[in-house]
């Protein structure tokens, strides 16, 4: 009788929460471990997750989600230990093969990395990840193409974010071996499945551009700069391609919205080009002053092009000061051509101070000799 009593007495003393399942304590744990995760409070993931390791150590989740956190931090180590676990637990779970095989890539254990991702790509053929993977350890082999039709199809099947950059990836590795070429059709076929971004379109514009497609160069340099709107030598590049093809007002435009970007100098330069194309004086004059108002200096090729625009304006003692002053920058101190120009145009001008200074920069840069 008085054994049933204090189990009475016991159990009126229970607070709140005490009969629930450690189970389910140990899942709200888990739950507060992700969502600090996805805050990128790493610290805090971690206390959650060994609260529930206390409550549910056998959970067959623990090892890769607490995994994840220590990959994000950079600990190799212990996130390979416990990917390690998380695969003893649950074998047939294609991701942990997957981020296996990265981990060993990248202690470079081929045999143990190749193991993986073979099993990761049997559980998941199309796991971007393994797939990339794949493609790294097939380049170390010598094996390119294989390595790039892996970096495609890992593309195929990749978070938005991640398709246009593998594509890249691909098309790089092509580049390294000088068949930049055989990259063109990749970025044509990226662009053809929707997958773009504004460094591919980019690069998909300076492939058109050698390939002498200027048209279609333009549109892919303005889809570019659609892309990235913050960027204004995208619309430049829009904008030199279209004087190119003296497309005079399509330039004229891109130009124009890449002022209404940031205002440079050189953009001031080639809208000057188009009044000189046009024979517009009074246009070239006024482009040519905002270029020298709004010149950053900071730029070579603005301050180039502004000496060559300079120079063909008739305003030669303009441009040999502009020359003057890039030449004897300090971080110019090896650009011999650059020295070479300013004291020809010096010469020219009968400056032969500057011919003489230029000319001793030209020779201690490079061992030559003024002409």
């Amino acid at each position: 009788m008085v054994g049933l009593l204090v189990v009475a007495v016991v159990a009126g003393c229970k607070k709140p929460g005490d009969d629930v399942d450690p189970k389910l304590k140990a899942d709200g744990y888990y739950v507060a471990a992700q969502s600090a995760f996805l805050k990128g409070d790493f610290a805090e993931a971690h206390t959650q997750f060994d609260e529930v390791r206390k409550l549910n150590p056998s959970d067959p989740r623990l090892p890769a989600a607490e995994a994840e956190v220590f990959l994000a931090e950079a600990n190799v180590e212990k996130a390979l230990e416990l990917y390690e676990e998380a695969a003893k637990r649950d074998p047939k779970r294609a991701t942990t093969w997957s981020r296996l095989g990265y981990l060993y890539a990248l202690k470079n254990d081929r045999e143990k990395a190749q193991g993986a991702v073979d099993k990761a790509l049997a559980g998941n053929p199309t796991d971007f990840n393994a797939l990339e993977t794949r493609g790294d350890l097939l380049l170390k082999e010598g094996k390119l193409d294989e390595a790039v039709r892996s970096f495609v199809k890992a593309s195929e099947t990749a978070p938005q974010a991640a398709k246009a950059e593998l594509v890249l990836r691909a098309t790089a590795e092509l580049a390294k071996k000088g068949r930049a070429a055989d990259g063109w059709p990749l970025l044509e076929g990226a662009v053809a499945k929707g997958i773009a971004s504004a460094e591919l379109w980019t690069e998909l514009g300076d492939r058109r551009v050698e390939g002498g497609k200027l048209a279609e160069a333009a549109q892919a340099y303005a889809e570019a700069a659609k892309a990235n709107p913050k960027d204004p030598s995208l619309w430049e590049l829009v904008g030199e391609v279209e004087l190119k093809r003296e497309r005079y007002d399509d330039a004229k435009a891109a130009f124009e919205k890449a002022l209404a970007v940031k205002d440079r100098g050189v953009v001031h330069a080639a809208l000057a080009r188009i009044c000189q194309a046009k024979r517009d004086e009074a246009c070239v004059k006024a482009e040519l002053d905002k270029a020298l108002a709004s010149a950053s200096g900071e730029e070579l090729r603005e301050s180039l092009d502004l000496a060559e625009l300079l120079v063909t304006v008739g305003r030669k003692k303009d441009a040999l000061a502009l020359l003057k002053g890039l030449s004897e920058e300090p971080e110019q101190k090896a650009n011999t051509e650059l020295h070479l120009k300013t004291a020809r145009l010096a010469r020219e001008l009968g400056d032969k101070p500057a011919v003489q200074a230029a000319c001793l920069r030209a020779a201690a840069s490079a061992k030559v000799k003024c002409p």
